[in-house]
């Protein structure tokens, strides 16, 4: 009985930071739509997308991910749709939730051994892979188009173009900014994991 109590709790707990942090997604991202580098702007979302796949599990990360990129589809998504809509809808989707899914898998795997190692690689992860299916989406569906605007652009090759013109300050900025971010990252997932633990329970405080 008590043990059903308490899962319950936790879930709940679990349903109520799930949907602030979604909330907090949503708002950062549409911010974040004011801020451009190049053809995008940037993704403000990553860090509290590591904090749910931190806090709630892989599901979690992916599910923020998910939210991320619906985001993203509806805002800045426009040139893409434009060409190939299918293909612009599953890379756009497919690389929040995937970015989500990996930074919970790599923090699950490395928090029994070193805390700050799992937040750190969680934050780096996170980034590189939304990065990395974007990338390998224009590989897939629209070199016709990174081609022209790499010769449009002057770049030197296609390739300079992609890494240099279309992710890469993005990617940077994003990087950089999870990095930075990452003490404060682990001071939120610690004090959320305690307060979930009891620590301190309001019985204890009401008793004394």
């Amino acid at each position: 009985m008590e043990y059903g109590k308490k899962k319950k709790s936790l879930d709940a707990v679990t349903i109520a930071g799930l949907g602030l942090l979604t909330a907090l997604v949503i708002v950062l991202q549409m911010l974040g739509g004011f801020i451009r580098f190049g053809q995008f702007s940037v993704s403000l979302v990553l860090a509290p997308i590591v904090i749910g796949a931190a806090l709630y599990g892989v599901w979690a990360g992916g599910w923020l991910g998910f939210v991320f990129g619906v985001v993203v589809l509806f805002r800045d998504s426009a040139i893409f749709l434009a060409i190939n809509p299918l293909a612009t809808v599953v890379i756009v989707l497919l690389k929040g939730f995937l970015a989500g899914l990996a930074a919970g898998a790599v923090y699950k795997a490395l928090a029994p051994k070193n805390s700050f190692l799992a937040t750190l690689a969680a934050s780096v992860v996170c980034p590189v892979v939304n990065t990395g299916v974007f990338l390998l989406g224009c590989y897939l569906f629209f070199m016709e188009w990174v081609r022209t605007m790499a010769e449009q652009l002057n770049f030197a090759s296609v390739a300079a173009f992609m890494f240099g013109g279309l992710v890469g300050a993005n990617f940077l900025f994003e990087l950089l900014t999870n990095i930075v971010l990452n003490p404060i990252i682990m001071r939120i997932i610690a004090i959320r994991k305690k307060h979930v633990a009891g620590k301190p329970k309001k019985g204890m405080r009401g008793s004394q």
